[in-house]
Order: C-alpha cells, then structure tokens, then sequence
C-alpha cells in the first residue's frame, strides 16, 4: 500500500483513449490544409502520446518546415477538439468511479502533455470536473510534465504525490520531478521495472489505501 496526500492522472492512456477520435480528425486536418493524406493510425497515435504536442507533429510532418508546422498546429487543435466535443474519447472501465472514490478522501489532479483545453475537453465531456482540484499541462504553463508535477505539488503544498501514467516518459518525468510513479499496465506503454503497478483503474484505490 501506498500513502500518499494526492493523486495526479496523466490523460491518454490511463483516464481514456482518444486515438480513435484523434488520428480521424489529424488525417483530415492535413487534407483540408492541402496535404497528402498522411495515414495516421490509431496505434501509431498510441506510440507517440506521452510526447510534448510539438515533437508528435514533427514526428507525423518530418518534412514540414517550420513555417507549415506553425500554420498547421492550431488547424489540428481545432479539429481535434471539435471532433472530440462530438465523440470523445473511449474511458477505461473503472476510471470516473476511482477518480470519485479517491477525491472523497484525498485531491486528485492532472498533469498531461497536451494542448490548453484539452484537460477541460476531458473533463466536461466525462462529468468529472467536480473531482479535479488541479489541472496543468504545456499549453498552460509553458513547462513539460515534470516541470507541472512539480509545480502541482508545490502549489499544493503536497509531500507525498503519486503520478498515475502509462509510459515510460511518464516514469522519468516522475523520477525528475521526485514523485512516485504508479504505471497503469493497461495503457499504451511498456514500462519495466516499475515497483507499482495497476491492471485496472479499480485497483487504484485499493493500492493507494481508499476502501470503495
């Protein structure tokens, strides 16, 4: 078991899976831009999320110029956020009813490497924003996850953090930031090692000592 006075979440691939919704609307960003289709897959998206936004368009645009990428960056933040209020993404069984049970008894935040709005894009679309003491992320703030974890955590005056995520960034984020690190098998990354670990967001509670 461990104790601790605040939960952090990541957000693809441990509060839910949007690659579905996601690559649709990147796929026709670039053809509406003028571009070739460039075929993005949701398991490709899978590989990347965890990654800063930059680095995962410059890894599915290799050839654009700096000038194409910053033209067509805030085109696929719109249709992905569009495509989203529409569908959403796939929740994790399990998920919104840990979040409710560990935010009876102790804070529960998010930290991502997303875009600005796309945290509050979650959280409206899942009815958790109730839940959420905190929320940040690069759009935000400028800084990448471990710069974020650490800010939660001093804003919040917390001294014993745990960050819930699914990758290895995730994990070295969290060594940088000095917060442990829960890794959610269930997501999109291969993490080994990990000291702990969840199959399922209903073992969250349990680990951290929150009886359901």
């Amino acid at each position: 078991m461990i104790k601790t006075d605040g939960v952090i979440f990541d957000v693809d691939g441990t509060l839910w899976d949007s690659t579905d919704v996601v690559k649709d609307a990147w796929n026709k960003a670039f053809t509406d831009s003028g571009y070739d289709d460039p075929g993005i897959t949701a398991d490709r998206l899978k590989g990347l999320f965890g990654l800063p936004m930059a680095d995962i368009i410059r890894d599915i645009f290799p050839q654009g110029t700096k000038e194409e990428i910053d033209t067509l960056t805030p085109v696929i933040y719109r249709y992905e956020d569009e495509y989203l209020q529409e569908s959403g993404g796939r929740l994790y069984p399990g998920i919104i009813e840990a979040i409710k049970i560990i935010s009876d008894q102790i804070p529960v935040y998010i930290v991502s490497n997303c875009q600005s709005g796309y945290i509050e894009l979650f959280m409206k679309k899942t009815g958790c924003s109730g839940f959420i003491t905190d929320h940040l992320c690069p759009g935000d703030t400028g800084m990448y996850k471990a710069d974020n974890i650490a800010k939660i955590t001093k804003d919040h005056d917390l001294k014993a953090p745990v960050y819930v995520g699914d990758t290895v960034m995730d994990r070295d984020a969290c060594r940088t930031a000095s917060c442990r690190f829960i890794y959610a098998r269930y997501g999109f990354g291969d993490v080994r090692g990990c000291e702990y670990v969840i199959d399922s967001p209903k073992d969250l509670p349990g680990l951290i000592g929150i009886g359901s």
